[in-house]
């Protein structure tokens, strides 16, 4: 029974909750980015390169002692060559700088976003008086009476 008392324990423990909660909210918001890149950055970058597409670059490093030449990676691969697929990796590349560029810009507002609320928090309360001068005021106004 000590077991699944631990496991209740640390399921129910805020850092796992937090952690939880952070993982949802992480896949949601990569989901949000994925959106961004593949529908509003791809197409405008498409557009301004001319649909520069790596994805079809590849070298065959063998075909059973054949030289035969494909037309794309699909064929190659279909007839079982082994390919270099460098076109693909160049894509994963330029796909990671435009997400990593498009977080940046996020995080660069969201951070603005807290700085100017952090600035509106900096004016800091009056400091509270202390317990024993409170106490001085009040015999003071009773004493007045």
């Amino acid at each position: 029974m000590g077991i699944i008392k631990e496991f209740k324990e640390f399921t129910v423990r805020g850092s796992a909750m937090d952690m939880a909660v952070g993982i949802v909210i992480g896949a949601a918001f990569g989901k949000i980015v994925s959106s961004l890149v593949s529908d509003v950055i791809m197409p405008v970058t498409s557009v301004l390169t001319g649909s520069i597409d790596f994805s079809n670059k590849f070298v065959v490093l063998g075909f059973g002692g054949q030289t035969t030449q494909f037309k794309t990676l699909a064929d190659a691969k279909a007839a079982g060559a082994v390919v270099l697929s460098y076109g693909v990796f160049i894509n994963s590349v330029v796909d990671f700088v435009i997400v990593a560029f498009a977080i940046f810009i996020m995080m660069k507002g969201i951070n603005r976003l807290k700085r100017q609320e952090e600035a509106d928090k900096a004016v800091p309360p009056p400091p509270e008086e202390p317990r024993e001068v409170k106490l001085l005021a009040e015999i003071r106004d009773l004493l007045k009476k």
